[in-house]
C-alpha cells in the first residue's frame, strides 16, 4: 500500500483505479468473507486518499467507485420497475406431513426416488433483485407484487456487501441476482439504542427495520443503517452460464463476489430436509439474524423445468415454517371495520402483547360465525397466533379464566361508520352495510381500489390524501376525482403546488386506459383482474356488458328462460353468483350515473380487438412457455386471441401448439411427451402474420 502522490493526469487515473481495486478487495474480505486483512485505520487512509483525488478530478468519478456508497442526494420518489422474470413467492408448509406431501409430489412428477435438495435458512428480511450489465450494477428493485417492484438502486449501492462490479471473468453479459437484504440482530439492537437515546422512533423488529431502511428517499440514511445481503438465486441465465445444479450456481455467485449463506446445505430426500430443519431450529436463537423457517429447493435445475410452477409459486421449492408463536392476552373490546364492499369485519382489540417479533394490539376475528365457533366474549383471556407477516388471529379462548363480567359480542344492527342498516343475505357469512358509496368507509375503500396501480393507476392519490378529499366533500364518487383542480389540492395538508400539479397530471394520464382495467377499477363484487379481462374480451364494449347484465337480471326476476344459460354466464369462469353480482351492479342507476360521468370526463379506452372466428388460429388452443424476445407474454396472448386462438396455462392432449421461448419450463417436455406441435417465436410470428 503505497501513497506516493501522483503527478501527471495519467498517473492520477492509474492511482484512482489502484485505490478502487484495493478498497473493493478489502470490502469483499470484510463484508462478504468476514475476514478483514488490514486495520480500519489503513482502510480509512486509502479511502480518504481516493476521496481527495476524486474531489480534485470529478470527471474520474464513476458509479462503481467505493466513495459512492455513502449515498447521494435524496430521491423525489421511487419509480416502478418491471422484473425481466417474475420474483416468485414460495408456498409454505407447517408440518412434517405437508413436507412429506411436497416430496411425494416431486417424486411422482419426476419418477425418481433419489432426490437432492438445497436447504437454506429463510431469512426474515426483504427480497431484492440486482441487475448487472457487462459486470456492473445498473438497477436494484424490491419484489413488489412479483411482476413490478420499486427502484431502490441508489439505496442498494450503499450496501458494502453488494458488489458494484462483479469479480471473476465468466459472468454473463446480463445477470439478475436475487437475494435478501436483512438487518443482523446486533446491528438492530445498536441502532434502536441510539435512536432511543436521541428520542427518535425505534423499530419493532429487524425485518421492519430492513424494509424501512431500504425505502428511504434519502440514500444517506440507508448508508448509515447496518444492512447486510445474502444472494440465493438468479433470474434467467443463458444456457452457457447456467450450471447443472443450484449448488453450483451458489458457488458461481460466491466467485462473482456475492455473499452466500454458510448455513446452506445440500441434503438428500425427505429425511435430509427434516434433519436440516431440526438442526437449524436448535441453532435459531443463537443465529446472528432472524429466520422464520427453512427453504428447500430442488437442486438439479433441469428437474425444476420438468416440475414447473403453480400460480405465482414454483412447485420445486417450499418454505418449511417454524411453529407460529402463540401467546395469551386479554380481549379488551371488539370493533367492526367496514371494507370497500361494505363487509363488516370484527377486529379484536387486545391488551398489547409481544408475539412473533412485534407488539400486537389488534387481531382478526374474521366474522360472526368464527366468533360463535370460538365462543369468545369481551373480557376473555385469548390465545393469539402470529406467523410471519400473516395478520394476527385469535386462536382460542382460555375458558377457565373467563371473568364474571365477560360480555357477549353482537353483530351491529347499523353500520358503525354511517349508521345505515346492516344486512346479511341468505346463505352468506358476511354482513354488510347497506349504504353503498354514501358510507364513508365504503367510499374510501372504493376510491383506494379505483386509483390503485392495477386499476386506474393514479399515482400520488394515496390513503391520507383521499381521506382529506372525502372529509372536505371534494370527492363523493370516483367520477369526482376527474373534476379536481390543482388549486383545490394545493390547499390540503402537506400538499405543495408542485405535488398538486403532479397529482393532476397523473389523473389526466389515467383517462386513457383499457376496458378491462376500467371494469376492474369499478370494484364489482367478485370481479378481479382475470374476470374483468374475460368480460372485456368477450363483449368488447362496455355498453354490451351493461345490456347483457340488464337482460340477465330481468330474466332472473321474471323467472323466465330458466334452462337458458344467461348471457353473462357465457363468459369463461363466470358462474351464477358472479353473474348476479355483475348484473346487480350494472342495473343500479347510481352506478350507471357514475360511469356516465367518468366517460364524460374523458375516461376512454381503445376498442377491444375482435376475435376472428375465421382466423388461422380459430378454434386453436395454445400454451406459452419461456420468455419471448419480440413481445411480452401478455402481448403474445392478445395477438393470439385476436387471431381467433385461445391461450391456456397447462398442456394437454387438446393443446394444438406450445410456443417455446427462451428457457422454457416443464410445459415443453410435456408437449414433446404428448406429441403436441412445438413452435419457436418465429413460428408463432409466422402464424400471426398470416392473420
Amino acid at each position: 500500500m503505497t501513497s506516493k502522490k501522483p503527478a501527471s493526469k495519467n498517473e492520477v487515473t492509474q492511482r484512482v483505479q489502484v485505490l478502487r481495486d484495493e478498497l473493493e478487495l478489502h470490502n469483499h474480505f470484510y463484508y462478504v468473507l468476514d475476514d478483514p486483512r488490514i486495520p480500519d485505520a489503513d482502510y480509512d487512509r486509502l479511502f480518504r486518499e481516493l476521496q481527495e483525488l476524486e474531489a480534485a478530478n470529478p470527471e474520474l468519478i464513476t458509479p462503481e467507485s467505493p466513495t459512492q456508497r455513502v449515498g447521494g442526494a435524496p430521491l423525489p420518489q421511487f419509480t416502478s420497475v418491471r422484473h425481466a422474470t417474475p420474483m416468485l413467492s414460495l408456498n409454505n408448509c407447517f408440518s412434517e406431513q405437508e413436507l412429506e406431501d411436497f416430496h411425494r409430489r416431486i417424486r411422482d412428477a419426476l419418477g425418481i426416488d433419489a432426490i437432492e435438495y438445497v436447504a437454506e435458512p429463510k431469512l426474515d428480511g426483504l427480497a431484492v433483485s440486482l441487475v448487472y450489465e457487462s459486470g456492473k450494477l445498473v438497477r436494484a428493485a424490491t419484489r413488489g407484487d412479483g411482476s413490478e417492484g420499486e427502484d431502490i438502486t441508489a439505496n442498494i449501492r450503499t450496501l458494502r456487501s453488494i458488489p458494484l462490479k462483479l469479480r471473476g471473468m465468466d459472468w454473463p453479459h446480463s445477470l439478475d441476482v436475487r437475494g435478501e437484504v436483512y438487518m443482523p440482530k446486533a446491528g438492530f439492537a445498536r441502532m434502536n439504542e441510539e435512536a432511543a437515546e436521541k428520542g427518535e422512533k425505534v423499530f419493532v423488529n429487524p425485518r421492519n427495520a430492513a424494509a424501512g431502511s431500504l425505502r428511504q428517499l434519502d440514500p444517506r440514511i440507508t448508508a448509515n443503517r447496518p444492512l447486510q445481503f445474502y444472494a440465493y438465486a438468479t433470474g434467467l441465465l443463458d444456457a452457457k452460464s447456467r450450471p447443472d445444479t443450484h449448488w453450483e450456481l451458489l458457488s458461481k455467485l460466491r466467485e462473482w463476489g456475492f455473499p452466500v449463506c454458510d448455513l446452506d446445505e445440500r441434503v438428500e430426500g425427505l429425511q435430509g430436509c427434516l434433519s436440516y430443519y431440526a438442526k437449524l431450529e436448535k441453532m435459531r436463537a443463537k443465529l446472528p439474524f432472524e429466520i422464520d423457517g427453512v427453504v428447500y429447493k430442488l437442486d438439479r435445475l433441469a428437474w425444476r423445468d420438468e416440475v414447473g410452477f403453480v400460480a405465482r409459486a414454483p412447485r420445486w421449492a417450499i418454505a418449511h415454517k417454524y411453529p407460529a408463536e402463540e401467546v395469551s392476552t386479554r380481549l379488551l373490546d371488539v370493533e367492526f371495520q367496514v371494507g370497500r364492499t361494505g363487509t363488516l369485519t370484527p377486529v379484536a382489540r387486545l391488551q398489547p402483547v409481544f408475539v412473533g417479533g412485534v407488539t400486537v394490539s389488534n387481531a382478526t376475528l374474521h366474522n360472526m360465525d368464527e366468533i360463535n365457533r370460538l365462543g369468545v366474549r369481551i373480557g376473555d383471556t385469548v390465545v393469539v397466533r402470529r406467523a410471519g407477516d400473516v395478520i394476527p388471529e385469535v386462536l382460542k379462548v382460555v375458558a377457565e379464566q373467563r371473568p364474571k363480567d365477560a360480555r357477549t359480542i353482537h353483530l351491529p344492527e347499523t353500520c358503525p361508520v354511517c349508521a345505515s342498516p346492516v344486512v346479511q343475505a341468505e346463505n352468506e357469512v358476511a354482513a354488510r352495510c347497506s349504504a353503498g358509496l354514501t358510507c364513508r368507509a365504503q367510499l374510501h375503500g372504493a376510491l383506494m381500489h379505483f386509483v390503485s396501480r392495477r386499476a386506474m393507476d393514479i399515482e400520488g392519490l394515496g390513503d391520507k390524501l383521499l381521506a382529506q378529499l372525502i372529509d372536505q366533500g371534494l370527492v363523493r364518487s370516483p367520477a369526482d376525482i376527474y373534476q379536481l383542480t390543482a388549486e383545490q389540492l394545493a390547499q390540503l395538508e402537506r400538499m405543495a403546488e408542485k405535488s398538486a400539479d403532479n397529482v393532476i397530471a397523473a389523473i389526466e394520464h389515467s383517462k386513457q386506459t383499457s376496458l378491462e382495467r376500467f371494469l376492474y377499477a369499478l370494484g364489482i363484487r367478485d370481479v378481479g383482474e382475470t374476470t374483468a379481462r374475460d368480460l372485456a374480451r368477450h363483449f368488447r364494449q362496455l355498453d354490451a356488458i351493461v345490456d347483457a347484465a340488464q337482460a340477465d337480471l330481468h330474466s332472473v326476476h321474471a323467472e323466465k328462460d330458466k334452462d337458458r344459460c344467461p348471457t353473462l354466464r357465457e363468459v369463461p369462469d363466470v358462474g351464477p353468483i358472479v353473474a348476479a353480482h355483475i348484473a346487480q351492479f350494472f342495473t343500479e342507476p347510481q352506478n350507471l350515473a357514475v360511469i356516465a360521468e367518468l366517460r364524460q370526463a374523458g375516461v376512454h379506452w381503445p376498442e377491444v380487438a375482435m376475435v376472428k372466428s375465421d382466423g388461422p388460429l380459430a378454434g386453436k388452443t395454445l400454451v406459452l412457455t419461456g420468455s419471448l424476445s419480440g413481445m411480452s407474454r401478455d402481448q403474445a396472448q392478445a395477438r393470439i386471441e385476436a387471431a381467433g386462438g385461445k391461450v391456456t396455462s397447462s398442456v394437454s392432449k387438446k393443446t394444438d401448439y406450445v410456443v417455446a421461448g427462451e428457457s422454457p419450463g416443464s410445459k415443453l417436455a410435456k408437449a414433446e411427451k404428448l406429441g403436441v406441435t412445438v413452435l419457436d417465436e418465429a413460428g408463432l410470428m409466422e402464424l400471426l402474420e398470416h392473420s
